[in-house]
């Protein structure tokens, strides 16, 4: 997501042009309903038939179709619409003109995306897309939508990326809110950034437009802005605080990645260099040594889940719970916090008898954002260990509302999984701009996930999917203090100092090449380990006072 084409939405987004409902095209049925659940079949998205229809039907505005608690459960859906080269607009001779789609009719959807076949094709030129609300009828100015999304995903030589679906290229997905029309182009450009008049470079092959709707579920409940998650651990990145003491100790304590160097280093500086990198077997059940393995403490934090809730679950809803179930009852929306002395207590009783753990933060599940588990993968897959988090932001803009928060999570799970090919969520954890925290890919939020997050170094890692697009917006503090506490207490069960470096082995990617022993901070952004914007300059400029409150919440 490099800053070249960092979305950022103007204050002209608000200014709306109302265009009449029967003087827009259609979108005509293209394919049959997907059947996520057998990857290895190509992906046929569904396309809405709408050609019986004088107006296509509408639902209400983003905030009433995402906040109604009392409707009855509605599947998400995907449709996938083929591009078309657009009449009338440049096309250089020999060389690729502008594609999109004119306006039209479609059926709701709330967040948007580009797809196209082959994974390793870049997308030179600029995605934009504008669309219709749902119920208003009042169209959106033009948005951007990040073209630079192959810095995430699976490793290249993984078992994800080689043996699973068609994996294919995608931008970054956009939340829109809830819509019903929708207008897309995209212009190739020279990969410098400007267009070129003689022969452009070409764009991918298969460029199709995906519209997301996260369709309706039961969820938890979503804290608001200055609401605390039930835990007695005091805020330490309080808005107040903010402008002096994080941009004073970004200074001393922001890094780059780098290379190991050639001589030895201090050892309390920085731990040994990676082994292999190897990932844990696959299972359905955690690796045998993994923190959160083990009997339950008497007297414990839990959430409330009666035995008729999990009597509800599905098959593949009950595992994706049950390796949680050291922390929190089957069938449980939310892992409810804890004191430290409670966390310390319980890591104790598992064997993990680490000097400092940060008390464990509110955790809303899986089950608590709505996921459909039969779209994901059935097994789980584990790396060796946790030894660095890295932080993202999602690019998938600002427009969302903390109550919104689960049907984004649910659009993007959709988009990653159905869209792009991938076996699950990307990202092990989500942070909104409120500071809820959320579990993300399926397999346990104690156990050493093997995420999609990072291109080149998801193994012995973890991945904090900040939720929105922080290249020009600052960072909330609740969203800081979220990821602080997140890092003190998983870091802290794999006995990580979040204010030191590790090194992890690279897998290959355009920063550094495949072997390398790369020298990173245990908190570190996206861009440390791969050339792009991610996680936005705002955000990453406030790691280094995250780095200080992540080992401050740990005792150190």
């Amino acid at each position: 997501m490099r800053a070249l084409l960092a979305s950022s939405v103007s204050a002209a987004c608000t200014a709306a042009l109302v265009i009449p409902v029967l003087g827009l095209p259609r979108a005509s049925a293209s394919a049959a309903p997907s059947q996520p659940s057998t990857p290895s079949k190509p992906y046929m998205p569904y396309v809405p038939d709408l050609s019986g229809m004088s107006t296509v039907p509408t639902v209400p505005d983003a905030t009433d179709a995402t906040d109604a608690t009392d409707a009855p459960d509605v599947p998400g859906s995907t449709q996938s619409l083929a591009l078309e080269p657009l009449p009338g607009l440049y096309r250089a001779g020999g060389g690729s003109g502008v594609q999109g789609l004119a306006p039209r009719e479609v059926g709701a959807f709330s967040l948007v995306g580009v797809v196209w076949d082959d994974v390793d094709a870049a997308l030179h030129g600029t995605v934009q897309v504008r669309t219709r609300a749902a119920g208003s009828g009042a169209w959106s100015a033009w948005q951007d939508v990040e073209t630079h999304n192959d810095e995430h995903g699976a490793d290249p030589d993984s078992t994800e990326r080689a043996e699973g679906g068609p994996v294919r290229g995608s931008t970054a997905p956009l939340w829109v809110g809830a819509s019903d029309a929708v207008e897309v182009r995209v212009r190739p450009e020279a990969p410098g950034g400007e267009e070129l008049r003689g022969v452009t470079p070409p764009l991918p092959q298969g460029l199709r437009l995906e519209l997301v709707d996260p369709g309706k579920a039961e969820e938890a409940e979503v804290q608001g802005p200055g609401e605390g998650d039930g835990s007695e651990e005091p805020d330490v990145l309080e808005e107040s605080a903010e402008p002096d003491v994080l941009e004073e100790e970004v200074e001393v304590e922001e890094a780059e990645g780098s290379e190991a160097p050639q001589d030895s280093e201090d050892p309390q500086d920085s731990e040994e260099p990676d082994g292999d990198g190897a990932d844990a077997p696959e299972g359905a059940e955690g690796p045998a040594a993994a923190p959160g393995d083990g009997e339950l403490p008497a007297g414990g934090a839990r959430s409330d889940a009666g035995p008729a809730q999990a009597a509800a679950l599905t098959a593949e809803s009950a595992a994706a719970s049950a390796v949680n179930a050291d922390l929190a009852p089957l069938g449980a929306d939310v892992i409810a916090a804890q004191t430290k002395a409670q966390t310390e207590a319980e890591a104790g009783l598992y064997g993990v008898r680490k000097p400092y753990i940060g008390a464990r933060p509110r955790i809303i599940t899986r089950k608590g954002w709505g996921a459909d588990e039969t779209l994901r993968e059935k097994q789980f897959v584990y790396t060796n260990g946790i030894k660095a988090a890295f932080v993202h932001h999602s690019a998938t803009g600002n427009r969302y509302t903390c109550a919104q928060a689960p049907s984004v999570l649910r659009s993007i799970y959709r988009y990653h999984v159905e869209s792009s090919g991938w076996r699950d969520f990307g990202y092990n954890f989500a942070v909104d701009k409120c500071g809820n925290i959320y579990e993300g890919r399926a397999g346990g939020v104690a156990k050493a996930v093997l995420g999609a997050h990072t291109r080149g170094f998801n193994s012995n890692s973890m991945g904090i999917a900040v939720l929105g697009t922080y290249s020009a917006t600052t960072p909330p503090a609740a969203v800081l203090t979220a990821v602080a506490r997140l890092t003190a207490w998983k870091l802290g069960m794999y006995g990580v100092d979040p204010t030191t470096t590790t090194y992890l082995t690279s897998a290959g990617g355009n920063k550094f090449t495949k072997g390398t022993q790369a020298r990173l901070n245990t908190i570190s952004g996206h861009r440390d380990g791969f050339e792009t914007d991610c996680p936005g300059s705002r955000l990453y400029s406030k790691l280094g006072a995250t780095r200080s409150a992540s080992a401050k919440f740990q005792g150190r």
